[in-house]
C-alpha cells in the first residue's frame, strides 16, 4: 500500500492501514486540512468538487463532502467531472478553492485529492507546505451542529465547460462540421465518455465510434495514454477506416491523437500541434517543461517567437507561462494549457482546437504530423541507493560538461545543438530520471547511455 503526501495533492491506493494507503482516515484527515487552509487563506466557505469514475470515487467522495460540511463549508458537488471543468467551476462559482478526486493516469486501486485555489489552478508549493503541515498537527476546528455547511449538487458545468470552449476565437465549428472528419475515441471508461462525445456533438463531429466510454472505472487497459496501451484504438482507426483516434486519460488533462494508419501521433506532439496553429493566428511566447521536446522551441522560433522552459509539474509551467506572458504551454504527456481559455491542462480545449488546425490543414493527419520536426526522446532511470549522494553526482556531470549549455532549474538538462539530456530525481519514486532526445531514437539512446555511463564512473571515483 502507497501514501505519497505532495504539495500538489495526496494520492495513494486505496485499503491497508492509516498512513499506509489512502485510507478513509487519511482522507478525511487532508480533506480538513485543506478545508481549514481555504478558509484561513481566504475567508470564502465555499468549495467546488468533481471527481472522475473510479471504482473507489463514490466512497471518498461521501467522505470528503462530510468532512468539509463539518467544517462548515458549503460544497458545490459536480459529481463525475473532469479535472479542467472543475477548474473553470471553482472561480465561476466563487469558490475558495476545488478538490477534484482522481489519481489522473495511475491504475485502479489508486485514487487522490488534487488540490485547487480560489483562481482554479493548483496550488503553490508554499501553499502545499500550510496544508501538509495543518494535516499534520491536526490544526483544524469543526463546526456546530447549527453552522454545518450544505451541499449543492450541480451538473450544469458538462454544458458550460463546453460552452467555453466554443466560445474561444481560434475554435472554428463551422470549419470542423465541413471536415465532417470520421472519428474513433477512447475515454477508458472514465468521465472522458460523459464530456468527449458531448464535445464532438457541440463541434459538428457526428461519425464517432466510442471505446470504453461507460463511466464505471473499469479500465480496460492501463490509463496512461503510451502507445503500448493503445493497441485497441489503433486497430479500430484502421477497420473503421477513420480520420483519426483521440485518446484521453482518466480525468481529461491529457490528450494524444491516432492517425489514420493507426500510428501515434505523438503525445509529445499533441502541445507541438495545437502551439503551431495557436502561433499562426496570434504571435506569442510558448513554455514546455524541461523533459518536453524540443519540437515545440523549433516551431516557436520559426514562428519568430520566444520559447521558455520550466520545472517538471503543472504548477511550474504555469508559473512560467505567466512570467513570460506565454499565449499557450503545457508539458509533453499531451497536457495544453491555453490561457485564453484558463490555467490548466484542458483536453477538452486541445479537441476543440486541433481539430480546427486540422480542418484548416486540408490534409490527413499523419501529413500534419510530418510537417513537424522529427525528435525522439529515450527515458531511461538509474535506481538510487541510500549512500548516493545526488546533490553531488549532479555537480559532477555538471563539471564535466560545463561548457555546454545546462539548465539547473530543476535537476540538470544538458544541451548539444540540437540533441538534450535532463537528469532529474523523481518526486515518487527512489531514482533518477534520465530523458535524452534526438533527432532518431541511436542517438538519443547513445546519449543517455553515455550519460549513464559517466555517472557510474564518478560513483566508481567516490
Amino acid at each position: 500500500m502507497t501514501l505519497i503526501k505532495s504539495i500538489s495533492g495526496i494520492r495513494g491506493t486505496i485499503g491497508g492501514q492509516a498512513g499506509n494507503g489512502l485510507t478513509p482516515i487519511d482522507i478525511v484527515k487532508f480533506t480538513a486540512a485543506f478545508g481549514s487552509w481555504v478558509v484561513q487563506k481566504t475567508g470564502n466557505k465555499r468549495i467546488v468538487l468533481g471527481r472522475d469514475a473510479r471504482i473507489s470515487g463514490e466512497m471518498v467522495n461521501n467522505l470528503v463532502i462530510g468532512t468539509l460540511q463539518g467544517l462548515g463549508i458549503e460544497v458545490i458537488d459536480l459529481g463525475l467531472s473532469t479535472t479542467p471543468t472543475v477548474e473553470v467551476a471553482v472561480p465561476d462559482e466563487q469558490a475558495g478553492g476545488g478538490i477534484i478526486l482522481t489519481a489522473s493516469h495511475n491504475p485502479k486501486q489508486w485514487n487522490a485529492l488534487k488540490l485547487l485555489n480560489q483562481n482554479g489552478e493548483f496550488i503553490s508549493d508554499l501553499d502545499g507546505k500550510d496544508v501538509l503541515d495543518i494535516a499534520e498537527n491536526a490544526a483544524f476546528e469543526f463546526a456546530e451542529v447549527d453552522k454545518l455547511g450544505k451541499v449543492i449538487k450541480n451538473d450544469t458545468y458538462l454544458q458550460k465547460h463546453i460552452d467555453k470552449v466554443l466560445a474561444l476565437p481560434l475554435v472554428d465549428v463551422e470549419a470542423i462540421k465541413n471536415a465532417d472528419f470520421k472519428v474513433v475515441i477512447d475515454c477508458v471508461n472514465s468521465t472522458g465518455g460523459i464530456f468527449i462525445p458531448a464535445l464532438l456533438k457541440a463541434l459538428g463531429v457526428t461519425r464517432v465510434t466510442e471505446l470504453y466510454c461507460e463511466p464505471n472505472g473499469q479500465f480496460p487497459h492501463n490509463p496512461e495514454p503510451l502507445p503500448e496501451n493503445l493497441t485497441a484504438i489503433s486497430k479500430e482507426v484502421q477497420k473503421q477506416n477513420a480520420d483519426l483516434g483521440i485518446v484521453v486519460d482518466p480525468d481529461v488533462d491529457r490528450l494524444c491523437f491516432v492517425n489514420e494508419d493507426g500510428s501515434m501521433f505523438g503525445e509529445e506532439y499533441t502541445l507541438v500541434a495545437v502551439a503551431d496553429y495557436v502561433l499562426k493566428n496570434t504571435p506569442g511566447n510558448t513554455v514546455s517543461n524541461l523533459s518536453s521536446t524540443r519540437a515545440l522551441r523549433d516551431v516557436t522560433e520559426k514562428a519568430g517567437s520566444e520559447y521558455n522552459a520550466s520545472a517538471v509539474g503543472e504548477v511550474n509551467v504555469v508559473n512560467k507561462m505567466k512570467e513570460t506572458n506565454a499565449i499557450i504551454g503545457g508539458e509533453g504527456n499531451g497536457g495544453i494549457i491555453y490561457p485564453e481559455s484558463h490555467y490548466g491542462r484542458d483536453a477538452l480545449v486541445g479537441i476543440a482546437l486541433f481539430l480546427t488546425h486540422l480542418a484548416k490543414f486540408g490534409k490527413s493527419i499523419s501529413l500534419l504530423r510530418s510537417s513537424y520536426p522529427q525528435y525522439h526522446i529515450s527515458k531511461n532511470k538509474i535506481t538510487l541507493t541510500p549512500e548516493m549522494d545526488i546533490d553531488n553526482l549532479l555537480k559532477k556531470v555538471e563539471e564535466k560538461y560545463k561548457n555546454q549549455p545546462y539548465s539547473t532549474i530543476d535537476g540538470l538538462k544538458i544541451e548539444f545543438d540540437k540533441t538534450w539530456v535532463h537528469l532529474r530525481r523523481s518526486n515518487t519514486e527512489p531514482i533518477i530520471r534520465i530523458y535524452s532526445e534526438a533527432e532518431n531514437e541511436t542517438v538519443a539512446e547513445s546519449l543517455a547511455n553515455k550519460i549513464i555511463s559517466d555517472i557510474k564512473e564518478i560513483l566508481k571515483l567516490n
